[in-house]
């Protein structure tokens, strides 16, 4: 059954926007559980924009779901999660500058480097996950270092969506479905569990979510901002019904 992740960084986004408590991550994640989400995403970013050092730790104190922990592939990032032990941690790229991820990780460029990092969280009992564009070469090295989860980069279908006036049977829009579906068959022949996110949205989720073997979305921004009008746990309710809903059509056609 497919599962959602609620990012709540832009909670933290908000409060780090006046430098005071509130709102409070850790409320975020409470509410988000009691609307159905399956697990919390943080991404601990090395500066430190949104989520700080201490809510990681009170999240892993207090969260009843699953936590996955997004993450730079550096030593001071492997360290803190081999600390908490979050029950995922996720290697993304990084950049100061970028206002959010913009790309998958380059897992080819960076085999040896990442595959110790594997081993290393391994050990600690951590689910590690990539985060990674849908290309065959790339879930491929997933699969060489060792990752257990592929998340498949849903961005550029996402922008495909809007540029096309939110038309999923745009030409454009079809072949970045196609590209990601192709993306999750390759990751399941290899073993992997087949997770998908970025920039999905309440229009654009359910042909992402109707895909066959698709096990779980992590979904943030638009959750948040939704949260503002609604409040956080319906908007979580609210796309978590989306998600279910379109899965649910996908398994009755047997597709």
């Amino acid at each position: 059954m497919i599962e959602l992740g609620v990012n709540i960084d832009h909670v933290a986004t908000i409060r780090q926007a006046r430098r005071t408590y509130e709102p409070d991550p850790v409320w975020g994640a409470v509410e988000a559980h009691l609307g159905g989400a399956d697990g919390i995403t943080v991404h601990l970013r090395e500066d430190r924009r949104h989520i700080q050092d201490a809510d990681v730790r009170r999240l892993r104190e207090t969260t009843q779901v699953k936590l996955n922990l997004e993450m730079a592939a550096t030593d001071e990032m492997v360290g803190i999660a081999c600390g908490l032990k979050p029950e995922m941690a996720m290697l993304v790229p990084e950049g100061r500058h970028e206002v959010t991820t913009e790309g998958g990780l380059d897992v080819v460029a960076q085999e040896s480097r990442l595959r110790d990092i594997i081993s290393r969280l391994a050990e600690a009992g951590i689910v590690t996950s990539v985060f990674i564009d849908a290309e065959l070469p790339q879930i491929e090295a997933a699969a060489r270092i060792g990752a257990s989860v592929c998340e498949i980069h849903t961005g550029p279908y996402a922008h495909a969506f809007h540029d096309r006036g939110r038309d999923a049977e745009a030409p454009a829009v079809l072949g970045e479905i196609d590209k990601i579906c192709r993306a999750g068959q390759r990751v399941r022949e290899l073993g992997m569990r087949f997770n998908a996110g970025h920039a999905l949205n309440y229009y654009n989720v359910q042909p992402i979510a109707r895909l066959a073997g698709i096990r779980e979305l992590h979904i943030g921004h638009a959750i948040v901002s939704r949260a503002i009008f609604v409040g956080l746990r319906e908007a979580v309710r609210e796309m978590k019904a989306l998600m279910r809903a379109a899965a649910d059509f996908s398994a009755a056609r047997g597709t």
